[in-house]
């Protein structure tokens, strides 16, 4: 009589044979692949801090400068223009009733940013029309609103206003369209705010920067009220990295709970 012994399957030896006899081959592959792109992600915001602290410090130290007066290096090209956050001074006349009101954010209460036209006293370019810059004058209330509620702080001659060159703004998917039809605007478009002033290359040669005014000199009666020239660039770049790398070490954590789970019990 023949006893036939019973068959005693081999465990597998190898670490490949045995993530693949516990099928965790393509969740490894995967959780490689999200923790790698996790990680990329939060490279990225650690450049981007080193990139936005290099920036500050530069903005910070421009703003310190005293102002210059840039004359016509404002329509320049290239290192002509001064930069942004550069202090300038510049005089003119403020067009008052083309002015346009910038909803203010949460940081200032419920108001507006007052943008203004300032004619330029000093000339033009050649072969060019009046020299025209957009002036954030400063932050109203929402009940002062209408200029005629601070007819104070609307002088009619010729004006001097010490500011910082901002850049023009860029609209984001989280900004809201600019509101013409009410003269209520979100975001620095400067091309819609001339259209909307009636600004054409014939009849104003507009900067292609705006300059946001200093608190001082205050305007008379306190309002528009210059904001300061403390720069508020939001720096949570470091806050996003930690949070990338943080997801990348869950999904690493998920996986490798989920793949000692597996191989205590292999499938068969």
């Amino acid at each position: 009589m023949i006893v036939r012994q019973p068959s005693i399957r081999q465990a597998p030896t190898g670490v490949f044979e045995r993530w693949r006899n516990a099928r965790l081959l393509a969740p490894a592959v995967a959780t490689i692949l999200a923790a790698a792109l996790l990680i990329g992600l939060g490279t990225w915001q650690m450049q981007r801090k080193v990139w936005k602290e290099a920036l500050l410090a530069e903005m910070s130290t421009r703003s310190a400068l005293p102002p210059i007066d840039p004359g016509l290096r404002l329509w320049s090209n290239g290192a002509g223009r001064p930069p942004p956050f550069t202090r300038v001074t510049l005089t003119g006349k403020f067009l008052h009733d083309k002015e346009r009101y910038w909803f203010a954010d949460g940081r200032l209460g419920s108001g507006f940013h007052v943008f203004s036209p300032l004619v330029l006293d000093a000339g033009s370019r050649p072969n060019s029309p009046p020299s025209v810059v957009w002036i954030n004058r400063g932050y109203v209330p929402a009940k002062l609103k209408d200029s005629a509620t601070r007819a104070a702080g609307q002088p009619d001659g010729s004006t001097q206003v010490i500011g910082v060159v901002r850049a023009v703004g860029e609209r984001n998917s989280f900004t809201p369209p600019n509101d013409i039809a009410r003269n209520i605007w979100f975001w620095r478009d400067l091309p819609a705010l001339d259209a909307s002033a009636g600004f054409t290359p014939a009849t104003a040669d507009v900067a292609p920067v705006m300059v946001d005014a200093e608190p001082l000199p205050a305007n008379p009666g306190g309002w528009p009220e210059g904001q300061s020239g403390d720069i508020k660039l939001p720096n949570r770049h470091l806050e996003y990295a930690l949070t990338w790398f943080g997801l990348a070490a869950t999904v690493i954590g998920v996986f490798l709970a989920f793949a000692r789970g597996r191989m205590a019990c292999p499938r068969e």
